[in-house]
């Protein structure tokens, strides 16, 4: 199946050597979506409400899904979701957490706030390459996003 080359993705992670990884393991599994990426929790509001450095449109197109890590520096990825699910401009984006924790209390807080999934970073290459190869099969190139 073709990707959705319209779509963008954005990546909230603030590891440089993950965001990295993450961008090396796409582009082996040919992903053609635009990739952008946010480092802190702050930085996300001003890429979608279009502020701070992100007033050019063309420098932060609207995601059809984010792929968000809770430890950030700022404002954390539990704020950041909660407060984009309660919003009406962008709740209806999907937000996919993808963390390190495995936490009983960080799953149930995050699909409470709303999350569309939960994925947790594991160790091991291969795992994450299982991982990410999910992501990208069913989020960018099988999901319908809303227009």
């Amino acid at each position: 199946m073709a990707t959705k080359l319209k779509d963008s993705l954005l990546v909230v992670e603030d590891s440089h050597e993950d965001f990295k990884m993450l961008q090396r393991l796409m582009r082996r599994m040919a992903v053609q979506n635009p990739i952008y990426r946010c480092s802190s929790g702050d930085e996300v509001f001003d890429f979608l409400y279009q502020e701070g450095n992100y007033q050019n449109p063309d420098l932060a197109p609207r995601p059809s899904v984010i792929l968000l890590d809770l430890n950030l520096p700022g404002i954390d990825g539990r704020n950041v979701l909660e407060r984009l699910k309660q919003d009406t401009t962008f709740r209806e984006i999907p937000i996919v957490v993808f963390t390190t924790s495995a936490h009983p209390k960080d799953v149930e807080f995050c699909y409470e706030k709303g999350a569309n999934g939960y994925l947790i970073k594991p160790m091991d290459a291969q795992e994450l390459r299982k991982i990410i190869q999910a992501f990208v099969d069913y989020w960018l190139e099988v999901n319908t996003p809303p227009a």
